[in-house]
């Protein structure tokens, strides 16, 4: 039996610690839902729910990786039960135009610090191996994904992962 290759996810030309803007989707393992809290799902389905205790710490690394990396901003993001979206804006520049100092960090770097301080904070591995990225190429794009984001949560009970009940 010939085992299944995992289809590649990056682009293999592209230097991911160039200036850009990336849409970065990560899921937990087995889409298990740890980020919302059910009561909140349960109680208030029209409403955005609250998080979890995970998604409260996987909010509060979000908010830490623009004090880590000076030079990377997170310009929107939602947390779902099972999966994080985010638009991660990287910047190699400095205010005159020229490169900064240091060496410039990756998409992949930041992501693999990132899951592995919630893994850490949390103290259970919690997340797929990998995750989804898209290069996003011009201003209609970044707002396509910015709305996607922006309303993940209001369709929430249309995903097929969703295994809450909604009442």
């Amino acid at each position: 039996m010939e085992l299944q290759k995992r289809k590649k996810l990056r682009l293999p030309e592209h230097d991911y610690a160039q200036n850009g803007m990336y849409f970065i989707t990560m899921c937990t393992k087995d889409r298990q839902n740890l980020f919302w809290d059910v009561g909140a799902i349960i109680n208030r389905p029209q409403d955005i729910p609250t998080l979890s205790d995970y998604g409260i710490i996987a909010e509060k690394t979000l908010f830490e990786i623009p004090k880590r990396y000076p030079h990377v901003r997170v310009d929107k993001y939602v947390i779902m039960p099972n999966h994080i979206h985010l638009i991660l804006h990287l910047d190699n520049t400095d205010l005159d135009g020229g490169r900064i100092i240091f060496a410039p960090t990756t998409v992949s770097k930041i992501i693999q610090q990132y899951k592995s301080t919630v893994t850490k904070e949390i103290g259970m591995p919690l997340w797929q191996k990998s995750y989804y990225e898209h290069i996003i190429r011009n201003e209609k794009d970044y707002n396509d994904i910015w709305q996607y984001i922006h309303t993940n949560p209001e369709k929430w009970h249309e995903d097929k992962y969703n295994k809450f009940i909604m009442v």
